[in-house]
């Protein structure tokens, strides 16, 4: 079959090697040194997946059209990705995993008349150099829709075949059950270490611990049922919310153990390393913009979303304290003049 990934990334170069190793026909779009590292000497997958070289056919866009194609661009490049390749893509069963909560809508303003599935990717990949994958923690990806299920067992069959995947009649709630776990996210791309060294840290477990805990208020005043992704479900997360800090912060050391030795950066701090832009506004800051329409207020969530894009700015990482100052409003900083 031939597949096309657009965005070969961490998660979409994962992707993409196993699809070939397969034996499926599978072109990538790349860009930059990535590119020309594809095409030199394939996409290198490692880690807990295995070993294996994919001599794919990569492109800065698509060259001819798929039978199945996968968007695992960030979800600030989607509209972007998805505009440039629409004329190969239009038509054709399309998977779009991201982050987030817009991406089936941010594709279906695009490709109408298409079949779009949804994606979360519950495995930990990251992108270790040009053209190498590694694999850092398994798990399964989530396939969905809001269409009654419409495309999904399609690609079930795809994708099952040489990954671990499991449908959802409750896309929505997947996602937000997959936005709580993106909460570990933001700490260590504020502070430059893994996801491991910021829940081991005391301070900054309690201001994790009371942002998934603003997430799951906005969720549950937004009428979402979550959907169960990793051992969190519905009855456990509105649990948690409930639950005095000192206690919630349980889930968050239990995430920790799941994740392993293997020390975990987050997309967000691979995206500062690599001096790209974040999706921190798809993540912490759709926290922030939903709780806006529900009337929730989300402090710690946005303080978050300061920090990271202060960090951008700056290339400077920050310690616990400075955090914990910020979250509870006492940090003083000066404001670049305005341009």
């Amino acid at each position: 079959m031939r597949v096309a990934v657009i965005g070969a990334g961490a998660v979409g170069g994962t992707i993409a090697a196993l699809l070939e190793r397969a034996g499926h026909e599978v072109e990538v779009t790349a860009r930059g040194d990535h590119l020309e590292a594809i095409r030199s000497g394939g996409i290198r997958l490692g880690g807990a997946w295995g070993e294996h070289v994919a001599p794919v056919t990569a492109n800065p866009t698509l060259t001819k059209a798929p039978e199945l194609a996968i968007v695992t661009t960030k979800a600030l490049d989607a509209a972007a990705a998805l505009r440039e390749n629409a004329d190969w893509i239009r038509g054709v069963p399309v998977v779009i995993v991201q982050n987030g909560i817009r991406s089936i809508s941010t594709a279906r303003a695009i490709l109408r008349h298409t079949d779009l599935v949804g994606g979360l990717a519950m495995f930990a990949a990251s992108l270790v150099e040009p053209g190498r994958v590694a694999v850092t923690t398994s798990g399964a990806t989530y396939l969905g829709n809001d269409d009654g299920g419409l495309g999904v067992d399609y690609v079930v069959s795809v994708l099952g075949a040489v990954m671990p995947v499991k449908s959802s009649d409750n896309f929505a709630g997947a996602q937000w059950t997959k936005l709580i776990v993106n909460q570990i996210n933001a700490l260590p791309a504020i502070t430059g270490t893994s996801a491991q060294a910021t829940i081991a840290n005391s301070a900054l477990r309690e201001v994790l611990t009371r942002s998934m805990q603003e997430a799951v208020a906005v969720a549950i005043a937004s009428g979402i049922r979550f959907e169960k992704v990793q051992g969190l479900s519905n009855g456990l997360l509105r649990l948690f919310r409930r639950l005095p800090a000192a206690i919630a912060q349980l889930l968050p050391l239990v995430m920790r153990w799941r994740m392993g030795r293997v020390p975990n950066p987050g997309s967000t701090l691979q995206s500062i390393q690599r001096g790209h832009k974040t999706e921190i506004d798809f993540l912490n800051g759709a926290i922030v913009d939903a709780g806006t329409a529900v009337g929730v207020p989300t402090p710690i969530n946005a303080a978050l979303v300061r920090l990271v894009h202060e960090v951008e700015r700056t290339g400077v990482f920050l310690d616990a304290a400075e955090i914990v100052a910020e979250v509870d409003g006492r940090r003083n900083t000066t404001e670049p003049p305005a341009a």
